[in-house]
């Protein structure tokens, strides 16, 4: 630590230490001004500069401590000063004093939290970068947070000195001008008219000051927009996927009137393309898997005979079957108007929607865009002549392909490479990182290695896609390798890279509503975008793209959109499951040790192995593990990862205990049935308990015990 900042923090340290050791506190307060109001005021009446400027520095000193006692002081100020004098004295202190605080922060502290917490900091971050004068004066205005942790706070942001102090001064202004005019009535010392509207200003003042501020922002956001006079509908909702649902049946539940708009087929993704022909396949290959395996279950082997076609015939009845979940009919009846056609968000209140019977336009209060995503195709050159199968269009295939190179080693990718390896494909999997399914742990990940090479995948780690070329009529991948070019010939590519948010063709660049860096639509914690009536949920806004958290971020869309004028409720993200169901299938619920690494968060990792568990070892799965992480010391659970069968079922244990509180030594408190595959979420509690057993205590214990048998 250099020498400055040992001073500035001696300086600091000695002015808290003295406030509270001599007692000063005791010169803050209403009862020690109403003892010395008739000196007080002798002595400003006799000397009004000095007594301005000792009040002036005394203000200042308390803020830039953040010391107790500006609130009693402002209210002093309008009994001593007035209103003019009080405001002009107690505005410019107050910003001096937030000022030195804001200096003395940044001073000290700034460079190592960013450092350390910047991920944690980045929503603040953002704020500032986007609008930070707005951000602070939101904060001023409407006093959410004490002042004094804004100062703090503040500092530790990248906003500009000069910047921080003057809209500091204003967002300040109203509210000093309240308090010290409650000041001028407190110096009369007795209850009267003014001193009642006094008191009431100070309460009704953040209300007031909120939708002040709410006005100003929506009239500069709607600013050259005519807003409709009536409206046709409460809610338009784009998209008829797991979001666009969700919010169209919240809406239709709570009376209003919503109309659902989806171009191609009502249940999205989720049920056409992605979650439910994808486990359909999933079952079916892991059938043909565990026949092949009958002599493990003490059975004759025996010889698997399928037609691929009718597999992928198979995949198209389970969709069939499930779609009345999702149609048409259903939501009409539900009382949600479905419309086919293509929708165009034409005003920040209208959406044309275009259908073969032709155009017609809809105003509405708020709109929700769900307009999900899609399979992302990478630009490496050759790739459109050699033809690319995607998530979206791989269930066309009726012949199985010979040789299926799968490009990506995430959760897609991963599923359909056991799935297709297990149907008799052979599968070269290419991942230009060094792990598959990075973003879970390395052991977690290397179980799915080893089980995808048990069963005949070639496994390409830290592998570049280059190009693709034909070569006397034979599809070709070139990959670059620690230096070296590696040729993989195919016959069928499947690109399983990522998917990209749908932003374009609805009207949303027309609107100016913008995008953020991942390419979702920039929304903020309520879910509305630039538009406060807009609002996006699902893959388009994420920031998961998955199903269930689809349906999620839709009840927020939609009770914001509906009820936001009310009030409105911020998206939950803090407990968020997923699952991959590959074999073994893995399941996560909030940290794991890689992100707990990366983060700078503590904690403590406790394992239990399945391959111990009576029930894995009946059924012949005898493998995979439960893993937590909890708070050091304490049964705290930060997060849980299973790989194992069944891991996507098993979670749900943990998402229940982190959601509400309960920490492990209530998990190993609960009866679990025996044998099941969930008793290795007691068991992993329970050997979290033996690692903090009172080994002092039980070693007291056990001398008790050998005297009681003397």
């Amino acid at each position: 630590m250099n020498k400055g900042r040992l001073l500035v923090i001696v300086l600091i340290a000695a002015g808290i230490i003295a406030f509270f050791a001599f007692d000063l506190k005791q010169y803050f307060t209403l009862d020690y001004f109403e003892a010395q109001r008739a000196a007080i005021n002798a002595e400003v009446q006799a000397r009004p500069l000095r007594s301005a400027l000792l009040f002036f520095g005394a203000y200042a000193a308390v803020t830039a401590l953040s010391l107790p006692g500006a609130a009693v002081m402002t209210l002093v100020a309008g009994a001593v000063f007035g209103l003019l004098w009080g405001t002009v004295i107690v505005s410019f202190a107050s910003t001096l004093g937030a000022t030195l605080a804001f200096l003395s922060s940044r001073f000290l502290l700034r460079d190592w939290v960013q450092q350390k917490f910047g991920d944690r900091l980045k929503p603040v971050n953002d704020g500032i970068a986007r609008e930070g004068a707005f951000y602070l004066f939101a904060l001023r205005l409407v006093p959410v947070f004490p002042f004094f942790a804004v100062n703090l706070l503040m500092g530790l942001t990248t906003i500009r000195s000069w910047t921080y102090a003057w809209v500091s001064q204003l967002g300040m202004l109203a509210g000093t001008v309240v308090y010290v005019y409650a000041g001028t009535q407190l110096g009369e010392f007795r209850i009267s008219a003014g001193l009642v509207l006094a008191f009431a200003l100070l309460g009704l003042f953040p209300l007031a000051a909120k939708k002040t501020l709410d006005a100003l922002k929506a009239r500069k956001v709607y600013a050259g927009w005519t807003r409709p006079a009536h409206f046709d509908r409460n809610l338009v909702v784009i998209g008829a996927g797991s979001a666009g649902l969700v919010s169209a049946y919240i809406a239709a539940a709570v009376k209003a009137k919503v109309t659902l708009v989806e171009k191609h087929k009502m249940g999205g993704d989720c049920l056409n393309t992605g979650c439910v022909p994808s486990k359909a396949l999933i079952k079916s290959a892991k059938l043909v898997a565990t026949m092949k395996q009958a002599s493990h279950y003490g059975l004759k082997d025996t010889q698997v005979d399928f037609d691929f076609a009718e597999v992928m015939e198979r995949v198209q009845r389970v969709i069939r079957e499930i779609e009345p979940h999702d149609s048409v009919e259903r939501y009409t009846a539900l009382g949600v108007e479905c419309i086919s056609g293509e929708a165009k968000i034409t005003s920040p209140w209208s959406v044309e929607i275009s259908t073969p019977a032709g155009r017609q336009t809809l105003t509405s209060r708020s709109i929700v865009v769900a307009a999900g995503a899609r399979p992302f195709v990478p630009p490496i050159p050759g790739i459109g002549d050699v033809g690319v199968l995607t998530s979206d269009t791989v269930w066309d295939l009726r012949t199985l392909p010979k040789r299926l190179v799968v490009l990506g080693g995430g959760p897609i990718g991963c599923e359909l490479t056991q799935c297709f390896a297990r149907l008799g494909s052979q599968v070269t999997q290419v991942e230009m990182l060094p792990r598959l399914m990075i973003r879970e742990d390395p052991e977690i990940s290397d179980m799915v290695l080893q089980k995808f090479r048990a069963e005949g995948v070639n496994v390409l780690l830290g592998h570049k896609a280059q190009r693709f070329a034909v070569e006397n009529g034979e599809k070709v991948l070139y990959c670059e390798h620690d230096g070296s070019t590696v040729r993989i010939a195919f016959d069928e590519l499947l690109c399983a890279v990522g998917r990209i948010a749908n932003t374009a063709g609805y009207g949303l660049e027309e609107l100016g509503i913008p995008v953020t860096k991942a390419r979702t639509v920039e929304v903020n914690e309520f879910l509305q975008t630039k538009y406060p009536n807009i609002l996006a949920c699902g893959d388009v806004a994420g920031p998961y793209q998955f199903t269930h958290t689809a349906a999620h971020t839709a009840w927020y869309a939609a009770v914001n959109g509906l009820f936001g004028g009310f009030r409105k409720f911020r998206a939950d993200f803090s407990v968020i499951p997923w699952a991959t169901f590959t074999d073994p299938e893995v399941a996560r619920v909030g940290l794991n040790e890689t992100e707990a690494k990366e983060k700078n968060i503590p904690y403590e990792v406790t394992s239990y192995g399945i391959d111990d568990l009576d029930r894995a070892i009946a059924d012949g799965n005898a493998h995979g593990l439960v893993k937590v992480l909890t708070v050091p010391g304490k049964d705290r659970i930060l997060g849980a990862t299973i790989a194992g069968e069944h891991a996507g079922d098993l979670i749900t244990e943990f998402v229940t205990a982190m959601k509400h509180g309960i920490g492990l030594n209530k998990i190993l408190g609960t009866i679990h049935i025996y044998p099941t595959l969930a008793e290795a979420n007691k068991y992993v509690a329970g050997n979290w308990k033996r690692a903090h057993a009172p080994q002092q205590l039980l070693a007291w214990v056990e001398k008790l015990h050998a005297w009681r048998r003397s």
